[in-house]
């Protein structure tokens, strides 16, 4: 709450206590606290500060031009009265501001929104006007007895953030004019009332926006992952639709699209994402076979295959590959590479250790694939030095599992997955 006890002072009621939160949400707010961080000799006092604005030590915070005033209270309850001090504009310095902000009105309408964006400092500073305080600004004084910033100084600076947070006119009076007299001047020098200004909108220069980065807050914490994708909306309605257009095929795609869509801020909202490399983008034969392993209806099914150069046969093999370990499977299944140097040294090593000799089954090797002689089972092995089993069905080498680190392990699954032998 805040009580106006005259034009030039505002006295802000004790906050409660900060717990669980930080200070200086808003990049005015943190450039507040970074003049307080710099300029302080001893950080240790600036750490007890925090503690005792954090605990509520802080009592009601007086606000008039060039000073804060407060009582803090110490852990073994002892009152100490804190004053920051920081120099007003002149009056010349305020007029050129009245001017700045009238001939840019979303500086007017960011003022009385309780906003300070970044572009209005700039724009005073470059008026010869530092709203924001440097380092030296906040000039502590404290009947402690220290001469520079103490715990008590350093606690009424981190509440005094908080009130900032909340309204950048703190910070104008503590320059020297309060919100009124700053309305007052706006409406007085320029063509409009503040509020018909503040009605017009303005672009920001990227340049000016860019321009204090240094004191911006973090970007806000990723947004949480719901537990699956949302839900497409009906496209039934009473309208028939165009020649040519499924409503159904529509429903299908709008779904696989949500759910990609699901699975790729997963993706990116997993640890570690921002430091892995960006993989290609897929095909337009890769993305056929994932739409089709979606189940979408018969026609549409056609359409992918005939998209995408494959049989009805080709297709389903496809999906199934898809299935066990999308792009990369599909891959395996449709693309062979000759497999030389370091890496075919390294696939005859794990083939070699992971059988007992006399267990060893004969493979015959081709590109990058091992055939076992006289049984229907096949080890395909990726770049990333995985094996993939499959087995021969009809008269294809269709994939009957996921990947495997140990082709003995692969090879049993596929032997597994129709009950033979490896």
């Amino acid at each position: 709450m805040t009580r106006y006890d005259n034009d030039v002072e505002r006295t802000f009621l004790a906050l409660p206590p900060a717990q669980g939160r930080g200070f200086a949400q808003t990049w005015w707010g943190r450039a507040w606290l970074k003049a307080l961080e710099d300029a302080a000799m001893d950080t240790a006092q600036v750490k007890t500060g925090r503690r005792l604005a954090r605990a509520g030590a802080v009592g009601a915070v007086s606000v008039r031009p060039g000073r804060i005033t407060a009582v803090v209270q110490d852990r073994d309850r002892t009152a100490h009265r804190a004053d920051v001090l920081l120099e007003q504009l002149s009056d010349t310095q305020w007029d050129h501001f009245v001017d700045m902000a009238i001939e840019r009105s979303g500086h007017v309408a960011a003022l009385l929104d309780r906003d300070m964006p970044p572009h209005l400092v700039e724009d005073a500073a470059a008026a010869g006007i530092d709203l924001l305080p440097g380092m030296g600004d906040l000039e502590p004084e404290c009947d402690c007895g220290a001469w520079d910033h103490c715990g008590h100084t350093a606690a009424l600076c981190y509440q005094v953030a908080r009130l900032l947070d909340q309204d950048p006119f703190v910070l104008l009076l503590m320059r020297g004019r309060a919100e009124n007299a700053v309305l007052d001047a706006l409406q007085t020098h320029g063509s409009a009332p503040a509020e018909e200004v503040a009605s017009r909108t303005e672009g920001v220069d990227a340049a000016e926006a860019y321009a204090v980065g240094q004191v911006l807050p973090p970007l806000p914490a990723p947004p949480g992952l719901r537990v699956g994708p949302g839900v497409p909306p009906s496209l039934e309605t009473e309208v028939a639709p165009p020649p040519g257009v499924d409503p159904s095929d529509l429903a299908f795609l709008a779904s696989r699209t949500a759910a990609e869509a699901h699975r790729l801020l997963a993706e990116a909202l997993r640890s570690g994402h921002g430091r892995q490399a960006v993989g290609p983008e897929p095909t337009v034969a890769q993305d056929a076979v994932r739409l089709a392993a979606g189940d979408p209806g018969p026609g549409m099914l056609d359409r992918l295959g005939e998209g995408s150069g494959r049989t009805p046969e080709e297709l389903a093999v496809a999906v199934r590959a898809w299935r066990l370990g999308g792009a990369a499977a599909l891959s395996v299944l449709e693309e062979g590479w000759a497999v030389e140097g370091d890496t075919l040294a390294r696939a005859r090593a794990a083939l070699e250790s992971a059988w007992e000799e006399d267990e060893r089954p004969s493979l015959r090797a081709r590109a990058n694939r091992w055939t076992v002689v006289g049984a229907p089972h096949q080890l395909r092995l990726d770049p990333d030095g995985r094996w993939w089993p499959y087995r021969r069905e009809h008269g294809r080498w269709v994939p009957v599992g996921g990947a495997a680190r140990d082709p003995a392990t692969a090879l049993a699954s596929a032997a597994l997955a129709t009950g033979d032998e490896p």
